[in-house]
C-alpha cells in the first residue's frame, strides 16, 4: 500500500496541460505515492449542475492531499446559460469548486512564495523572496451576499446609523457583501504568519489591513496580531495599510519578508507580488488546514491556450515543490527548487511568456532531467 494517496484534479483548460507537466516531473520523484484523478470543473457544472461532484468531495476525505489544476469560473448568469437544458429552471446557482473546497475542509492558510530566480528575464528585480500568508475561508469570500437585499435583512442593516443614507434604495437597486471575520479565523492566521516565519528562518511578519478605514473586521485582525506577536520577540513585527503596501511592493519588495493579510487583501498583494518575479506562470500555492492540504498554481483556466501545450509550467511545478515540503519530503523539494532555478537560469527551455519557443513539456522534463543529474 503507498504511503501517500494524493488527489489529482485536473480541472479546466490550462489545468490539464500544467499537470501534464507535473506528473512528467512526479515520475522522476521517487516518492512512495499513489495519484488518484477526479472531477471537477466547468464540463461538470455545464452537464451535472456541479463543478464539485460529490464522488469528487469524497474522494478529497480519502486521500492526504490533492494537486489542483486550474478552473474555469464565470457570473451565475452566464453560468446559467452554459447547464445542461433538462437542469435550467430549477434553482440550481453556481459555486465556486476551489472555494468550496477551502471551506469544506477548513483550509484557512494560503501560502504563496514569491521569490525571484536568477536568470529569469521576466524579474521585477532579483532579490525578492516574499511569501504572502492569506487568511482562505473568511472576509469577503465568506459567500454571504443579498441582491436583491431582503426587507429582514435592510431592518438589520438599518441598526447602524451610517445606512440611513440608504434608506430609500428599492431592495433590487441594493446589494451587500459581507466582510465576516471572527476571532479564531484572526487568530489562527497569524499565528500561522510568524509560526512560517520562524521554521523558515524568516525575519519579519507585516500584517497588511485597513483598519483606519475598515475599523471592525481589520481592527479585530490587528488587535489579535499585537497580541500574538508578543509571543514571537524573535521576529519583527509590522504594520502596513493594504493601499500603502501595493505602493511599497512596487518600489521595494525587498525589505518585505512574510506578509499576512485577510482573504480579499491577500488575494491582491501576492497576485501583486507574483508579478514583480515574473507573473502567474510562477506563482504557486497551497491551501493548508490542520488534516488536509490542496496545492495549484494561482493562474486561472485561459480557456484560449488549452491543450496547446505552450504556457508556462513552472507555478505548477513550484506547487509540487510547496506539496513536498508539507509532506516532509524536505529532500525532494530541496531538489525540485534546484532544478526548476538552473532551468530558469540556464535559460536554454522557456516558454514564450520568457521569449522562448519551448513547449510547457519541454520544459517539465527539462526540470525532470535536472532531478536526475543531483543523484
Amino acid at each position: 500500500m503507498a504511503k501517500y494517496h494524493i488527489a489529482v484534479l485536473p480541472g479546466d483548460g490550462i489545468g490539464k496541460d500544467v499537470m501534464d507537466a507535473a506528473m512528467i516531473v512526479l515520475d522522476h520523484i521517487d516518492i512512495d505515492a499513489e495519484y488518484i484523478y477526479g472531477d471537477v470543473g466547468w464540463e461538470f457544472w455545464k452537464k451535472e449542475g456541479d463543478p464539485l461532484p460529490e464522488r469528487t468531495l469524497e474522494l478529497l476525505r480519502e486521500t492526504d492531499c490533492c494537486l489542483f489544476g486550474a478552473i474555469t469560473s464565470k457570473p451565475d448568469e452566464d453560468a446559467q446559460k452554459e447547464l445542461a437544458p433538462e437542469l435550467r429552471g430549477k434553482g440550481i446557482k453556481y459555486r465556486s469548486a476551489i472555494v468550496r473546497i477551502r471551506q469544506e475542509f477548513d483550509l484557512y492558510a494560503n501560502i504563496r512564495p514569491c521569490k525571484s530566480y536568477k536568470g529569469n528575464p521576466l524579474n521585477y528585480r532579483d532579490d525578492i523572496d516574499l511569501v504572502i500568508v492569506r487568511e482562505n475561508t473568511e472576509g469577503l469570500y465568506s459567500g454571504v451576499e443579498f441582491h436583491p437585499v431582503p426587507d429582514e435583512v435592510k431592518k438589520a442593516l438599518m441598526l447602524n446609523e451610517k445606512m440611513e443614507r440608504f434608506k430609500d434604495v428599492p431592495p433590487d437597486e441594493l446589494a451587500v457583501s459581507c466582510r465576516i471575520f471572527t476571532k479564531k479565523g484572526c487568530q489562527r492566521i497569524i499565528r500561522k504568519a510568524f509560526e512560517y516565519a520562524r521554521e523558515h528562518k524568516r525575519k519579519s511578519v507585516t500584517v497588511v489591513e485597513k483598519p483606519n478605514v475598515i475599523r471592525e473586521t481589520s481592527g479585530m485582525m490587528i488587535r489579535e496580531a499585537r497580541k500574538i506577536a508578543q509571543e514571537y520577540p524573535d521576529i519583527e513585527y509590522r504594520e502596513v495599510n493594504v493601499d500603502a503596501m501595493c505602493m511599497w511592493l512596487v518600489k521595494n519588495p525587498q525589505d518585505y519578508d512574510v506578509l499576512v493579510a485577510s482573504n480579499m487583501f491577500g488575494d491582491i498583494i501576492s497576485d501583486l507580488s507574483a508579478q514583480l518575479v515574473g507573473g502567474l506562470g510562477f506563482a504557486s500555492s497551497a491551501n493548508i488546514g490542520d488534516d488536509y492540504a490542496l496545492f495549484e498554481p494561482t493562474h486561472g483556466s485561459a480557456p484560449k491556450y488549452a491543450g496547446k501545450y505552450i504556457v508556462n509550467p513552472m507555478a505548477m511545478l513550484l506547487s509540487v515543490k510547496l506539496m513536498l515540503e508539507w509532506l516532509k519530503e524536505k529532500k525532494w523539494a530541496e531538489k525540485l527548487e534546484n532544478a526548476i532555478a538552473k532551468v530558469i537560469e540556464e535559460g536554454k527551455v522557456r516558454t514564450y511568456d520568457m521569449g522562448g519557443n519551448s513547449s510547457t513539456l519541454d520544459v517539465a522534463r527539462e526540470v525532470a532531467k535536472k532531478i536526475e543529474e543531483q543523484e
